[in-house]
């Protein structure tokens, strides 16, 4: 069993920060791409930024220069620090995790958390 929690979520002012976090606990063996996942009310989810062992993160376009995505792989924990916040950053953020169970899993199998709430006041 694998769980993927975030934390860090909150109310905010335009212009402020915060840090997200989500850890991965459980039965796991590897964790290949790490990502960070957005849905606004009303909007499709969209991936806000993405961590893979070995390459450069990417990110979208909305949130260059403000966001950077980092992880802690002895934790197995990705973060989010999100920097000049605006209204529109306002939704439910989760990670996703690339994950193999076992040494003799074939492949890497997604998976999610529940989300965080992040709320940015004009």
């Amino acid at each position: 069993q694998v769980q993927l929690v975030e934390s860090g979520g909150g109310l905010v002012q335009a212009g402020g920060s915060l840090r997200l976090s989500c850890a991965a606990s459980g039965s796991i063996f590897s964790i290949s791409g790490m990502s960070w996942y957005r849905q606004a009310p009303g909007k499709q989810r969209e991936v806000v930024a993405t961590g893979t062992s070995g390459r450069n993160p990417t990110y979208a376009d909305s949130v260059k220069g403000r966001f950077t995505i980092s992880r802690d792989n002895a934790k197995n924990t990705v973060y989010l620090q999100m920097n000049s916040l605006k209204p529109e950053d306002t939704a439910v953020y989760s990670c996703n995790a690339q994950i193999k169970q076992y040494y003799s899993s074939k492949y890497y199998v997604d998976y999610w958390g529940r989300g965080t709430q992040v709320t940015v006041s004009s």
